[in-house]
């Protein structure tokens, strides 16, 4: 559990570093887009067959890195329409 959220850390940091642009996120934001990008990463990973889902390995670690940029994308235009609405 603790290696999971190392990897949803360090997933999601790295997708930060990917994403142009400030991102108004915090840590914690950070770290679930991480974790959500790792299990999206370790879903793929295992219906290609080159691992398990909670198996850290090259195909899924990449694949978790762009579902996670992708996320930080949509909480920033989620983010962004609240901010206009106030």
């Amino acid at each position: 559990m603790i290696g999971f959220i190392i990897a949803g850390l360090i997933i999601g940091a790295l997708a930060r570093l990917i994403k142009p642009g400030k991102q108004n996120l915090g840590l914690v934001a950070t770290l679930l887009l991480g974790i959500v990008g790792a299990i999206i990463g370790g879903v793929i990973a295992n219906l290609l067959g080159t691992g398990d889902i909670f198996e850290l390995n090259v195909i899924g670690f990449i694949v978790a890195v762009i579902a996670a940029v992708l996320l930080i994308g949509v909480a920033e235009s989620l983010s962004g329409r609240r901010a206009v609405r106030r």
